[in-house]
């Protein structure tokens, strides 16, 4: 009979195996060894979910919001139009426009707190991915952050289909859209904010703390920036917000408030539930470890100098000189 050792302990092979040869998180198998002996996997960079090698290429469908592979024996929810969602991130999603609006007023008092109050009523409207990708070839200028955008700031008049009421699940399936054409009208240099549907409340913010950023350069009168300049600072007032909810939800007895977002059972400060507070940690690190040149360096850079010099500072700098301060 052969044994295996791990430190001074013999184990019978099977025994060994059971006990120390790491599993898939994804189809709950022993990882298999490559061609050279070697037990070889992939692991998410946040997640640490360990996983088999050929999920990456065996359509093995991720959350659109967190990532994560989709476990075997857990279904994510099929969004319309293709997205996968996982039941802890559908748990907080925002999934229709009078959903958004609490969460819109946070925000704008975000902002203000800032001292850089939207004066400007701008409708928030959320919308499907085709109205957001027919929407971005209407405007004449952006630029974006592919491969998917999910959020627009617009400065051109068009009609807009937005999603009216909360679709129904049938089963595993989000069916029965329920949309509307909005037809917007410029009354200042931005029309709307567009907000893709279905992601988390976090992350929904995230995005419309970036898209708000973008609207206030717009209303100001700031000259036209550089993508890494623009985007950069816009990602850094979205990970701004990302941080004073992260703070706000980890106090113990933090009082709650009554202008939670209607889509979520864990108020605003209060009672959010230990993986969405986690998931606040992702869509930070997302932030920090994006590898893009607009959103990922341009943030890093913009970041560093708000750090140094304040976001009031940062902002007239740029504002004078379409640069950041060195």
């Amino acid at each position: 009979m052969q044994f295996s050792m791990s430190g001074n302990h013999p184990y019978h092979k099977t025994c060994y195996k059971e006990r120390f040869h790491p599993k898939c998180d994804v189809c709950k198998q022993f990882i298999p060894t490559n061609m050279n002996g070697l037990i070889e996997y992939r692991a998410h960079p946040f997640w640490l979910q360990k996983y088999c090698p050929s999920h990456e290429v065996d359509g093995t469908p991720r959350c659109c919001s967190c990532e994560r592979m989709e476990p075997r024996e857990s279904r994510y929810v099929l969004l319309d139009d293709g997205r996968k969602l996982c039941l802890e991130c559908l748990d907080s999603a925002v999934m229709d426009t009078n959903e958004c609006q609490p969460l819109y007023l946070e925000i704008q008092e975000f902002y203000e707190g800032l001292n850089m109050k939207v004066e400007q009523q701008v409708p928030l409207l959320l919308v499907e991915r085709q109205a957001l990708n027919e929407a971005m070839e209407g405007e004449k200028t952006g630029h974006h952050h592919l491969p998917e955008t999910r959020g627009l700031c617009l400065s051109e008049e068009q009609t807009v289909s937005t999603i009216l009421r909360r679709p129904r699940m049938t089963g595993n399936k989000i069916m029965e859209m329920i949309t509307e054409p909005y037809r917007l009208t410029r009354r200042c240099e931005v029309t709307a904010i567009l907000i893709l549907y279905g992601l988390p409340r976090l992350l929904t913010g995230s995005i419309l703390a970036h898209e708000m950023m973008h609207a206030w350069l717009r209303l100001k009168g700031y000259r036209t920036l550089t993508p890494d300049i623009e985007e950069g600072i816009c990602q850094v007032l979205a990970h701004l917000w990302i941080e004073s909810e992260i703070m706000a939800g980890s106090g113990s007895n933090a009082a709650s408030t009554s202008s939670s977002s209607s889509s979520s059972t864990s108020s605003k400060k209060g009672g959010r539930s230990q993986f969405e507070r986690k998931l606040g940690d992702f869509f930070k690190h997302q932030i920090e470890s994006d590898t893009s040149v607009a959103y990922g360096d341009g943030f890093r850079a913009g970041n560093r100098v708000v750090q140094q010099y304040g976001l009031k500072r940062t902002l007239e700098h740029i504002r004078l000189t379409g640069t950041l301060p060195f």
